[in-house]
């Protein structure tokens, strides 16, 4: 009986396929021979971006706990008030307890009350830790509606803080991974890519934000959670997505660099210290200064009493045609540069009163 075998057939085969080339063609009709060596190539690359998944979301999903909240509902259609829940997601920024999340989670009133019913203040705020389904009750620290975020805490120690990382070294095209609990589905990842970076978006409350934008999926309960990069580093906090038909992949994060001073200031203080100037404005573009022959700037239409701004002589009827030496059209362009002060600082208004130009120095206070 003869019996026959062939050794090293799989070094054999390797020298064989390698001098294949599977043959494609391009859009202008042209072959590209590639190689099979070449598609392991990309396959080894594919494989190192699974094991960044991997270790990415291995690293960051114990610093990211589940929030559920609960709200006292006022009904114009019942004299009994019934409760509602609402659930995100928050990313633990201490060992001890305390927890980076959405104002809109906490504190849902602003976006969600209408003539028909009111919610009121949170009656009770529960958070779930990764792998642990003890509900531990959370203490409001505090809220800030303008840059939409909130510091709340847990009793508890030993617990893993996400690293921060910093969102303004951050590129178009980078890795990024959503993690949170969409729809009550608790640790969950989502990757992608960095879509862009500061893109300046407005919410449903009327919110200005500069953003990180993300093609990360980005669902209903992933608010508050975590945007992070490859090094496993959040670099922002889940806010925003852009829904509707034919939409796919448009969410944006709070860069983490601009929660920083916010976060230490709730847990300070419960609350975020802005400079003040008291005044309320209104845009005037060209053709609204041409109309009621005025200029081009903010146009002071009511003044807060013992405001900084009423103290120092701006009266209703101004136009800020600029702070500290630059030019200012809008509202937001004065905030821009009034919300970089510090409260106690003096800010030079350039003022147009009925044809005249002038410049008033006003003292910031703070924000009432």
């Amino acid at each position: 009986m003869l019996f026959g075998g062939c050794i090293g057939i799989p070094s054999i085969r390797n020298q064989l396929m390698g001098n294949v080339i599977v043959n494609t063609v391009d859009s202008n009709g042209k072959g590209n021979g590639i190689s099979i060596e070449d598609i392991n190539d990309k396959l080894i690359s594919i494989g190192a971006y699974s094991d960044t998944a991997i270790e990415v979301a291995k690293k960051v999903q114990p610093s990211i706990v589940g929030i559920e909240v609960e709200y006292t509902v006022n009904s114009i259609f019942s004299r009994n008030p019934t409760t509602t829940t609402a659930s995100g997601s928050g990313v633990i920024i201490s060992e001890d307890g305390y927890i980076l999340t959405n104002n809109h989670i906490i504190n849902s009133s602003s976006s969600s009350s209408s003539f028909y019913y009111e919610i009121e203040e949170a009656n009770k705020v529960t958070v779930t830790l990764y792998n642990d389904d003890t509900e531990y009750e959370a203490k409001i620290i505090g809220t800030d509606e303008q840059t939409d975020l909130a510091v709340i805490k847990i009793d508890k120690t030993g617990l893993t803080a996400a690293e921060l990382g910093d969102s303004d070294a951050v590129q178009v095209g980078e890795f990024s991974m959503a993690i949170g609990n969409p729809l009550g589905l608790k640790s969950s990842v989502t990757a992608g890519i960095i879509s862009a970076v500061d893109r300046e978006v407005t919410d449903s409350d009327g919110n200005n934000y500069v953003a990180i934008q993300t093609d990360a999926a980005i669902n209903s309960g992933n608010s508050g959670g975590a945007l992070v990069n490859s090094k496993g580093q959040v670099i922002g906090i889940n806010t925003l997505k852009i829904a509707g038909t034919g939409i796919e992949g448009v969410g944006f994060a709070i860069p983490i660099n601009s929660t920083k001073n916010i976060s230490d200031q709730l847990i300070q203080y419960n609350k975020v210290k802005r400079p003040y100037l008291g005044i309320g404005g209104i845009n005037v573009d060209e053709d609204t200064a041409k109309r009621n022959n005025i200029v081009v700037g903010v146009y002071v239409k009511t003044l807060e009493n013992f405001s900084s701004a009423e103290k120092a002589g701006v009266k209703v009827g101004d136009v800020i045609i600029g702070i500290d030496g630059t030019e200012i059209k809008t509202m937001d362009e004065l905030n821009e540069i009034k919300n970089k002060k510090q409260i106690g600082d003096k800010v030079t208004l350039k003022i147009n009163r009925e044809g005249s130009v002038m410049d008033i120095d006003v003292t910031l206070q703070e924000e009432p």
